[in-house]
């Protein structure tokens, strides 16, 4: 039987060589509690490499994604500072397997993982799984397909229901929602992050990042592309893709 530090190691050389991989369960079989158990493993060789925490993620926030991957419940991932980049940065699309980008809604969280600011944002997600196909397991096990994100100005919280989204690739809108298909309402990411954090052994740290979810259904990135994100009162943020 393959041991979770092994399977968190396969994850982790796709991830750098940006190669697809079986998923980890067409091997055999893996629970829940397994696959959240690979992906601290994954996070523990990235910290050992000198990444730091910088937040986490939730998935499967949406309604209608979650039932399409057949599930109740939302997903949690982490991430690290070496994943974010800069508003209006680039990012290097050659480094993944199929990198895809979603318009998300941020919060950074105080000292007592309350919520303290709020931001539009980009999440880039890339599965590390060939033709980005995996059960539940096997994407919590790949850290919820993270891969990077980029914040736009952080604001007070205010109003978060109901804003309209926009994905624009070189100033054309290629897709469109609103941050109520975030949970509802973007505000009980909180509550849903907590949960699972308590459950799977994440930390909320002070001053880290809580990605609230995807606005709208990912789209395929490819290099050359201005991609900016709107977020109907709270503002843009963007990013550059490149190769090589």
């Amino acid at each position: 039987m393959t041991t979770v530090e092994e399977r968190a190691g396969l994850l982790d050389r796709a991830t750098a060589a940006g190669q697809a991989i079986p998923q980890l369960t067409s091997a055999e079989p893996m629970s829940l509690e397994t696959a959240y158990a690979v992906q601290h493993a994954g996070i523990a060789l990235r910290e050992g490499r000198g990444e730091r925490l910088a937040g986490v993620k939730l998935g499967f926030t949406s309604k209608a994604k979650a039932e399409q991957m057949g599930v109740s419940d939302v997903i949690i991932g982490s991430l690290t500072d070496r994943m974010r980049i800069e508003d209006g940065g680039t990012f290097d699309v050659g480094r993944g397997v199929h990198p895809r980008v979603e318009p998300e809604v941020a919060f950074r969280l105080g000292p007592d993982a309350e919520l303290v600011a709020v931001a539009p944002a980009l999440e880039i997600i890339d599965s590390r799984y060939r033709d980005f196909t995996f059960s539940l397991a096997d994407v919590v096990a790949d850290n919820t397909s993270a891969s990077a994100f980029v914040l736009g100005p952080w604001a007070p919280i205010g109003q978060v229901a109901a804003l309209a989204v926009d994905l624009l690739f070189d100033g054309e809108i290629v897709a469109t929602g609103s941050t109520t298909d975030i949970l509802g309402d973007p505000l009980r990411a909180l509550p849903a992050a907590q949960r699972m954090a308590a459950a799977y052994g994440h930390r909320l740290l002070d001053g880290s990042v809580l990605l609230a979810g995807a606005a709208t259904a990912a789209v395929a990135l490819k290099p050359g592309t201005h991609v900016e994100a709107r977020v109907a009162g709270l503002g843009s943020v963007s990013v550059r893709t490149k190769e090589g």
